[in-house]
């Protein structure tokens, strides 16, 4: 019955969200609460939540802290040239758009985290989209798509807790796994170029060479239909309040990164590139837990950038509907694994699933593995997949003769599509600073990222790692 009764909530929630019936936060906290009072466990529902809750903040900790550093580099400048040096690129052309998102993502991920990468990628590239009008689910999809790619590294976390469960050491289990990851990295590009394609027919070539400015005035607003090399960050919270914002057709205003807003720091470039380099350095030789790090970044970059109290205040204020929004939804994702794992769905539907895999396929159980990563991976937190049914396929595989090694290799396989999971709270960054329902992304990302997980999967074999 728990097993059923899992399944249901998970689809419950998914069909609702992508039907628009419901916002995210609120299915996130009523749809468990529901069915935690029909497995009859009602009366536990707040140890169930506290326990969710005491699992996530630490998240919630690291998110929040890390909206306000990045946030702040933003503010001053850090990442101007590579947004530059992104769009000088891409243009007006929007298969360079694409390509550029899926490359500058990808880049980005390198420090291992998908929340800032998102937070990177969205400031950099939606004013471009949106001036052009080009689909803003297909940024928000290449960048999950390619993170969820570059979420493998051993400090991104799920060849970690792979390592950790199957007591590996994690550069085995990552390195040969290099080929074949690069392969479906590769495919993000392919992908982002057939996406970009659709959207150059949809929308045509547009040359900002040709046409830099185009202003039309009317009695009561100004429309601003331009970019032309400059770089662009949405206005999301995160922005800078003394840069000008203007109004598209549609009559959402939007700011640039203005190369002279007063938010610039540029006699502390150096600094703040240290800084960054530094704390990132930290987070990999994992000097100190990742929340602790982002609250020290974070105060000693507003102290020294802004050490006037005032401007600390305004940096922090720019920064605090995203703050609230992703904080508010990790807290309400807490709900829903709380009662999952309380309750015991978790623990009975691995067990179904393990359970009907016939004996025939133990030989098999790294194809079987890869597979099964790909919807338990999205379904579930990487701690639920890692730590609770990792363990049992490998068991599963050892009686077969297969290696705990294929079989931790063969797990990392469904990242790609678990960074559009609804359990990962980067993915809410994303779609809020991106301002796409999560439900569309969900609706037009699913199918990519899943197809994604297939082709580094085939790659496994081709290559000969799995």
């Amino acid at each position: 019955m728990l097993t059923i009764l899992g399944f249901v909530m998970i689809a419950t929630f998914l069909v609702l969200i992508m039907m628009k019936k419901v916002s995210p936060i609120a299915a996130l906290v009523l749809i468990p609460a529901l069915f935690c009072v029909l497995v009859g466990k009602g009366a536990h529902l707040g140890d169930y939540v506290i326990a969710g809750i005491g699992d996530l903040a630490p998240t919630a900790a690291m998110l929040m802290f890390a909206i306000v550093y990045f946030g702040v580099m933003i503010d001053v400048g850090l990442f101007d040239p590579i947004v530059r040096g992104i769009l000088k690129f891409a243009k007006a052309d929007p298969v360079r758009i694409v390509v550029g998102t899926a490359v500058l993502a990808a880049i980005v991920s390198l420090d291992g985290d998908g929340s800032t990468t998102f937070m990177i990628t969205v400031s950099a590239m939606y004013p471009l989209y949106k001036r052009l009008k080009m689909s803003l689910v297909v940024m928000t999809g290449v960048a999950a798509t390619a993170n969820g790619v570059m979420n493998t590294l051993p400090w991104g976390g799920p060849t970690a807790r792979a390592a950790t469960a199957l007591k590996l050491d994690a550069s085995d289990i990552f390195v040969p796994m290099i080929p074949a990851l690069a392969v479906g990295l590769v495919f993000v590009l392919v992908l982002a170029y057939v996406l970009g394609r659709r959207e150059r027919k949809r929308l045509g070539y547009l040359s900002l060479d040709d046409v830099t400015e185009t202003v039309t005035e009317t009695a009561d607003e100004k429309v601003l239909v331009a970019a032309g090399g400059g770089n662009g960050k949405a206005a999301t919270g995160g922005g800078d309040h003394a840069a000008p914002s203007f109004e598209n057709e549609e009559g959402e205003t939007f700011a640039g990164l203005d190369p002279n807003r007063a938010t610039l720091r540029p006699k502390l470039y150096w600094f703040n590139a240290l800084l960054t380099v530094t704390l990132l350095t930290a987070m990999i030789m994992e000097w100190l837990p990742i929340p602790v790090l982002f609250m020290l970044g974070a105060a000693l970059a507003l102290s020294v950038n802004y050490p006037h109290m005032p401007d600390q205040k305004t940096r922090i204020g720019a920064h605090a509907e995203n703050v609230l929004n992703v904080s508010g939804m990790v807290f309400a994702a807490a709900v829903f694994t709380g009662v999952l794992q309380g309750t015991g769905m978790v623990d009975h539907m691995a067990k179904w699933v393990v359970g009907g895999i016939p004996d025939w396929m133990g030989p098999h159980m790294a194809l079987v593995t890869g597979v099964l990563s790909i919807p338990f991976t999205y379904f579930m937190s990487n701690d639920g997949f890692y730590f609770g049914i990792l363990p049992v396929l490998s068991e599963a595989g050892a009686a077969h003769g297969v290696s705990s090694l294929e079989i931790a290799r063969a797990s990392l396989v469904g990242q790609p599509l678990h960074m559009s999971s609804p359990l990962v709270p980067a993915v809410y960054v994303l779609v809020g600073m991106a301002k796409v329902e999560f439900g569309d992304h969900t609706k037009f990302t699913v199918k990519w990222a899943a197809l994604t997980a297939l082709v580094v999967l085939g790659a496994g074999f081709l290559f000969g790692i799995l």
